[in-house]
């Protein structure tokens, strides 16, 4: 972890901000409500044993097999535990399941730890594993799920021993159930209640209970007293949206909140330097990229000119001007903290002038003109990257979409809906390569741009080998060859920056998932 800077009084107006200027990009700092700055006692110090957290948006669902997206995730996962978990430490933990094993090359065997009850007193056993699987997988169930798209079928051996059976070998079923694919839901209260019901009031085995969904307001939980891993240190747990920095500075500054998370770079140089406002930041995994259309007639079918791209767009000096030094570099798509991350593949250099050349031997001496496609929450990395990219003569043309359109355009079937390049994101949330990979590389994936015999093949291994030895070796021919043929542009892995007052002990794992059973408040 890396403390920020701690809050003090302000002085001038906001806080000066060394963000240099790259093309036509100056990213202006918002303003915080200057009627916020006023004294007075700390209003967090009247909560009680109350942790307050907010995040940039609500969640969709309080079905948690009916959601994949990270904001629902990190509610849902405080009131639902899975087979098997992250900690801090980034290793792969018992939760649900105490062990697992591969008992042949199509099957995972998983243990469960006995005892435990669902918060209404129903057992969490074997059979309720396997309904759980089995209405994940059922497409009445319509979940945006796709973790577990191997396993065909789940069978009870014994009420504490469950086997999950895949069409193919997948060497990451213990690391893809310690999120989405793993959690595990309360068959006889869904029966009595359906899905409506089960969402109105969720049940689930985990360190907290719901109790109350306010939506776009917020959400509240209380503390399990029989959790299996002990009652949680606080009482309350309440969830909330804030979207910008201003609302988050008032609601940390009212005692509102006492915890901001999903802040970006610029967003927590807006809320540093106020008073009783502390900004943490920890080494995440959440990769950033752009993905380029090599399958189109165009510039981008030329390797060289792909080349040119990932020469031109110094990463570097991006982290150093747009995101406040909080990201670092990613060489070949894998980023650092992953399994199969491979230390000797080096970034590409930075230098206008190879991308200038490079342009030139592929017959764009001058350069050409393109579009770059984001969500409108990316919109200073864009514009900095279009920057970046016309010093080296490429004018690409920010096109800057709302998150829900570009979520829909990115999930398509149609490999040119985003455009020639976009700027995307995963949050590698299993720790392992092939979550980056998953989707962007193999010919027959949905947001493949780059179709390779070579590639489809070490995406094969990598996904289906039972030797870790030979999945790493795949991964480290796979980010080579990424970096020979250019179909993307690494960017950098970004920093969790959390903001608090002065109450909230509690430390992220690598994913910034917002598990806060280990959480505790200063009374």
């Amino acid at each position: 972890m890396e403390r920020i800077r701690p809050g003090r009084a302000r002085r001038d107006g906001p806080p000066r901000r060394d963000v240099l200027r790259l093309g036509a990009l100056l990213a202006p700092a918002l303003a915080a409500p200057a009627l916020l700055t006023g004294c007075g006692a700390d209003p967090a110090s009247r909560v009680g044993n109350v942790l307050r957290v907010s995040q940039t948006g609500d969640p969709e669902t309080m079905d948690p097999q009916k959601q994949g997206d990270m904001t629902s995730m990190n509610a849902l996962i405080n009131m639902f535990d899975t087979l098997t978990t992250r900690g801090a430490d980034g290793r792969l933990h018992p939760r649900l399941a105490l062990t697992w094993k591969v008992v042949s090359p199509l099957t995972w065997r998983f243990t469960l730890r006995p005892g435990v009850t669902f918060h209404n007193g129903e057992p969490c056993d074997a059979d309720a594993v396997k309904f759980s699987i089995e209405r994940l997988l059922d497409p009445a169930t319509k979940s945006p799920i796709v973790e577990l798209r191997y396993v065909k079928g789940v069978s009870v051996v014994d009420k504490h021993t469950v086997d999950l059976h895949t069409s193919l070998h997948d060497p990451i079923i213990p690391e893809k159930v310690s999120l989405f694919g793993g959690v595990v839901v309360p068959p006889r209260y869904l029966a009595r209640v359906g899905d409506h019901g089960f969402a109105q009031h969720p049940v689930g085995t985990g360190p907290f209970t719901f109790a109350e969904w306010q939506r776009d307001h917020q959400l509240r939980m209380k503390a399990y007293a029989h959790h299996w891993a002990g009652r949680p240190d606080v009482d309350e747990l309440v969830f909330s949206p804030a979207p910008n920095a201003s609302s988050s500075l008032a609601a940390l500054q009212s005692g509102g909140v006492d915890l901001v998370t999903g802040l970006t770079p610029d967003a927590a140089q807006q809320l540093d330097g106020y008073t009783g406002v502390f900004l943490d930041s920890y080494t995440g995994i959440r990769t950033s990229y752009l993905s380029l259309n090599t399958l189109d007639k165009g510039p981008l079918h030329d390797k060289r000119v792909r080349q040119a791209l990932n020469h031109a767009v110094d990463v570097p000096l991006l982290i150093k001007a747009v995101l406040g030094g909080k990201a670092t570099e990613v060489p070949a798509m894998i980023p650092r903290g992953a399994f199969g991350f491979d230390p000797d593949v080096k970034p590409f250099t930075r230098s206008v002038a190879t991308a200038r050349r490079l342009l030139s031997e592929a017959g764009y001496p001058h350069g050409f003109t393109t579009r770059l496609t984001a969500s409108n929450i990316d919109s200073n990395v864009a514009e900095a990257v279009s920057g970046l990219l016309a010093r080296a003569g490429v004018h690409a043309k920010v096109d800057l979409i709302d998150p829900g359109t570009y979520s829909d355009r990115l999930t398509s079937n149609d490999h040119g809906a985003l455009g020639p390049m976009y700027l995307a994101a995963s949050t590698v949330w299993t720790l392992d390569g092939e979550s980056m990979l998953q989707s962007n590389v193999r010919s027959d994936r949905r947001q493949s741009r780059w179709h390779n015999k070579e590639a489809d093949h070490l995406v094969d291994v990598e996904e289906l080998a039972v030797s870790p030895s030979e999945r790493r070796r795949a991964f480290s021919r796979l980010q080579r060859l990424i970096q020979d043929e250019a179909p993307f542009v690494p960017l950098y892995q970004i920093d969790n920056i959390y903001a608090r007052n002065r109450r909230p002990h509690w430390k992220p794992g690598p994913a910034g998932v917002l598990k806060m059973a280990s959480a505790e408040v200063s009374r």
